[in-house]
């Protein structure tokens, strides 16, 4: 980098204009490469109602077009893989993560495999769900089987409460946390999250881009920069969409790429083609 650059030219590289090296390297060699998309927050907009999220327009399109192409597309989503099939099954060679990689899906959702380990925890996750519904009755409580989220959105100052309850019940049961914006999750305590599935996914590949939005994403981030120690070459992009809100903005700070919303995402996959 020429010293004597001015810093805006520097910083270029954060913003999405500064993708266009980014793409311009992955495009010559496409299908030698992954992708990896977060879902709320990062291709869909964040809502109240989590059952209301759909994908933002041309979201869809843009994945089926670039699952045509790439070596590997994938989402790696805290959703159940039946929640993320009701808005992507239909694209064909599209592969779903979901709870973080306790769930597997290689086709849109048509099969799914759940980690073994994992099943023991359903009925203590029931548990957690009914005792949270108890104490927090104005709270969106989210049932995912195998995990358990409480949000916070509708009403922030349950936040303290939230993150006391969730800790203390975490102990006693177990569990492990997941952070969120607005959100607090537990889960089964296996070392399994979205940079475990990077890893696994993109060992291999000539490069792999990771679209995300939140503090669960840097495990995806610092799997990227790992391949990228161990495999001579490897091109790794992390970008981060509309980070501004919360704990998200921790993730910009790790990224290459900025989009400042879901709803650019779409436009920027197009370019690949």
């Amino acid at each position: 980098m020429d010293e004597n650059a001015p810093q805006d030219a520097a910083e270029a590289p954060k913003s999405a204009a500064g993708a266009d090296a980014q793409v311009t390297r992955t495009a010559a060699r496409l299908s030698e490469y992954g992708f990896f998309f977060d879902f709320d927050g990062t291709l869909s907009p964040i809502q109240q109602d989590p059952e209301s999220v759909q994908p933002v327009p041309g979201g869809v399109d843009a994945l089926a077009a670039l699952a045509a192409n790439a070596r590997v597309t994938a989402i790696v989503s805290a959703r159940p893989v039946a929640f993320l099939a009701e808005r992507f099954g239909g694209v064909r060679g599209l592969r779903l993560h979901g709870l973080y990689g306790l769930e597997y899906s290689p086709d849109g959702g048509a099969t799914v495999t759940t980690a073994p380990e994992a099943e023991p925890y359903a009925p203590v996750i029931a548990r957690v769900v009914a005792e949270a519904r108890e104490a927090f009755p104005g709270a969106l409580i989210e049932d995912k089987r195998l995990s358990c989220a409480l949000h916070f959105r509708t009403d922030p100052s349950l936040e303290p409460g939230i993150e006391a309850w969730a800790t203390l019940h975490a102990e006693a049961y177990g569990l492990r946390l997941q952070h969120g914006r607005m959100v607090v999750e537990l889960k089964p305590p296996l070392d399994t999250d979205k940079g475990a599935v990077v890893l696994r996914e993109a060992a291999g590949l000539a490069g792999a881009w990771y679209f995300g939005d939140d503090l669960g994403d840097l495990p995806a981030f610092a799997a990227l920069d790992k391949l990228a120690a161990e495999q001579p070459g490897f091109h790794a992009v992390r970008v981060a969409v509309g980070t501004a809100e919360g704990r998200g903005a921790a993730l910009a700070e790790h990224a290459d790429v900025l989009l400042d919303a879901p709803e650019s995402v779409p436009t920027l996959l197009d370019s690949f083609h």
